[in-house]
C-alpha cells in the first residue's frame, strides 16, 4: 500500500536528470553542491511581492542562518557561501536541488513529506513553498544583488567548528585512524576511551562530529568523500583497571553514529544514563576510503540534564524492522517492504529513523489501533544522509498497549536510482551498503498505564483539544473515559438499592 503524496516536479531523478548532468558520478558530485541550504521565513518574499527577492535582504539571512556553518572558508562543504560574488554563480543549482524537497539529493538534506502525518518536530530546517518559490524568484529574475544597507551583520565562526544542537557540556574523542587512498573497507574495533566524569549524569542529547585531514577543495562532492567513518555502533561500558567489565554493571547502548548523521534528542523525562567511570566501547566500527591518504577521529558531544534529574520514563525494548529474508528484484521500480510490532505497553514515539540501504527511496510510519489505521510520518531516504526525525513534545505519538506499530518501504532498484551500483542485480540481507536492511532505529519510551493517561491529560490541556478535534498519533487523547472509573461509588449505590427494596 503506498500513501498518497503530490509528487513534486523534481521529486526524483529519472534517464532525463541522468543525460542533463552527463553522467551518474557527475550528477552525485552536485548532490552535496547546495549543502546546508535552509531558508527562514523572516524576510522571505514570494515571487511578486513589492521590490521582489534580492540577495542581502532575502538570501543573504537565509545563508547566515543554515548554510554558512558548512559552506564557508575552512567549512566542510564543497564551496563557500558567504558572499554575494560567491552565492550567485550557483543560483540555478541552490533552486534544483532545493526544488527536490523530500527526495535523495534534496537540500536541505531532511526528507520529511509535506501532505500527510506529524508535521510537528525538533529542528526541523525543512522548507515551506513561500521558501522554495522565493528561492526559485530570485535565480529566475537575475540573481539581484539588492542593497547593501539591507544585509545583516557578517557572522564569525569559530575554529573548532559548530555543534548543530548546541555547545556539549562534555566533549569525548577517538584515537587517530588513518585510512589509505587505496584501501578496501574495513570494520573492527577501536581503542576504547574513558568517560571523564566523576558522578553519573543522565543526557539529554548526544552529537558526533568527523574531525579529519581531508582537503575539501579538491575532495569530492558526496558526503562518502569527505569522510572515513561510515559508522559507529557504540555503547558506555563501566572497566575496572584491566579494562573488563564490572560484574553488575550492564552497558548503556546508544544510537548508531552513521555517515552525516544529525543530533540525537532524546525525550524529556527519558534521559539516558553516562556512569562514572564509563569507557566508550566499540566493536562494530565501519572505516571507507575518501580516494586519498586521510586520518581522522570522532567528537561526541554530551549535553547534560541538571545534576538530580531523573528520567520519567525507562527506554522502551522494541525491534521494528527486517534485516533477515529481504528480496528486492533487478531493474523494478516501486517495490514494498513491511514490517509490524506489537507493543506489549503503552509507548511514546520520540523519533523515527528510517534505515534502508541503496535501492531505499522512501519510509512510511503508521499505527493500527482497533479500525484505525493512521499514517504518522513520511519521509524521503537518501543513503548518503542517515536522518533522525525527533517529534515535538506536543506532537509525539502517544499510543496504548496493543496498538500495531507498521513500517513500510519503497525501494527503486533500477538505473533511475544513482546509489545503486548495478540495478540488474538482485537484492538481499546484509551489512553492506550493496544488500539491504529495512528497519526503523527511531527512539520510544515506555510507561505505565497510569503515566499514559496522565501523559494524555496533560496533551488535552495543552493544545486545548476540543470534542471534535483530532491529533495524529493519539487515538485515545480524546476519550477521557477510558480512564479507569472509582468503582466506590457505583457499589455503594447497589448497596443502598438493596437495603431499600
Amino acid at each position: 500500500m503506498r500513501v498518497p503524496r503530490q509528487q513534486s516536479v523534481v521529486s526524483r531523478f529519472n534517464s532525463d536528470s541522468l543525460q542533463r548532468f552527463g553522467s551518474v558520478p557527475a550528477l552525485l558530485k552536485c548532490l552535496s553542491v547546495a549543502a546546508f541550504l535552509l531558508p527562514v521565513t523572516a524576510g522571505a518574499q514570494t515571487p511578486g511581492s513589492p521590490g521582489g527577492v534580492t540577495f542581502h535582504k532575502d538570501i543573504e539571512p537565509i545563508l547566515q542562518r543554515s548554510c554558512q556553518t558548512c559552506h564557508r572558508d575552512k567549512g566542510v562543504a564543497p564551496m563557500s557561501l558567504v558572499t554575494y560574488e560567491e552565492v550567485a554563480p550557483y543560483a540555478g543549482l541552490i533552486e534544483y536541488k532545493t526544488g527536490l524537497r523530500d527526495r535523495a539529493g534534496a537540500m536541505p538534506p531532511y526528507y520529511l513529506e509535506k501532505d500527510v502525518g506529524i508535521q510537528d518536530y525538533k529542528d526541523d530546517p525543512s522548507l515551506t513553498d513561500a521558501e522554495i518559490a522565493a528561492i526559485s524568484a530570485w535565480a529566475r529574475s537575475g540573481t539581484p544583488k539588492g542593497n547593501v544597507a539591507d544585509a545583516p551583520e557578517a557572522l564569525v565562526f569559530s575554529e573548532s567548528g559548530v555543534w548543530t544542537a548546541g555547545t556539549p557540556d562534555l566533549i569525548i574523542r577517538t584515537e587517530d585512524v588513518t585510512v589509505l587512498g587505496g584501501s578496501p573497507d574495513w570494520w573492527g574495533d577501536i581503542p576504547r576511551v574513558r568517560i571523564p566524569i566523576e558522578q553519573d549524569r543522565y543526557v539529554s542529547s548526544v552529537e558526533i562530529r568527523e574531525i579529519n585531514d581531508v582537503d575539501t577543495s579538491g575532495a569530492s562532492g558526496t558526503v562518502g568523500g569527505r569522510n572515513i567513518f561510515h559508522h559507529m555502533i557504540w555503547s558506555t561500558q563501566v572497566l575496572d583497571e584491566n579494562m573488563v567489565a564490572v560484574e553488575g554493571e550492564e552497558a548503556v547502548g546508544w544510537p548508531v553514529h552513521e555517515i552525516a548523521r544529525n543530533p540525537d534528542i532524546f525525550d524529556p523525562d527519558g534521559g539516558r544514563l553516562l556512569k562514572a567511570g564509563s569507557y566508550l566501547v566499540s566493536d562494530s566500527v565501519h572505516l571507507h576510503s575518501t580516494g586519498v591518504d586521510t586520518t581522522g577521529y570522532l567528537e561526541i558531544g554530551f549535553r547534560f540534564h541538571p545534576v538530580g534529574y531523573q528520567p520519567k520514563y525507562e527506554r522502551a525494548q522494541l525491534s521494528l524492522g527486517n534485516g533477515v529474508d529481504i528480496s528486492i528484484t533487478g531493474n523494478e521500480d516501486g517495490q514494498q517492504l513491511h514490517a509490524y510490532a506489537v507493543l506489549t505497553e503503552p509507548t511514546k514515539i520520540v523519533t523515527f529513523e528510517p534505515h534502508l540501504h541503496a535501492p531505499g527511496e522512501r519510509m512510511c510510519l503508521e499505527a493500527i489501533w482497533g479500525y484505525t489505521v493512521e499514517t504518522l510520518t513520511c519521509v524521503g531516504y537518501d543513503h548518503n544522509w542517515v536522518r533522525g526525525y525527533t517529534y515535538a513534545d506536543h506532537a509525539a505519538p502517544l499510543l496504548p498497549k496493543g496498538a500495531v506499530l507498521h513500517i513500510v518501504g519503497y525501494m527503486n532498484n533500477t538505473r533511475t536510482n544513482p546509489n545503486v551500483p548495478d540495478s540488474r542485480n538482485w537484492q538481499g540481507s546484509g551489512n553492506r551498503s550493496v544488500t539491504n536492511m529495512f528497519i526503523d532505529l527511531g527512539m520510544r519510551v515506555s510507561m505505565t498505564e497510569e503515566q499514559f493517561l496522565e501523559e494524555m491529560a496533560m496533551r488535552r490541556e495543552q493544545l486545548n483539544l476540543g470534542p471534535n478535534d483530532h491529533q495524529i498519533g493519539c487515538p485515545l487523547c480524546l476519550a477521557p473515559l477510558v480512564a479507569p472509573l472509582d468503582p466506590a461509588p457505583q457499589s455503594t449505590e447497589v448497596a443502598s438499592t438493596s437495603q431499600g427494596d
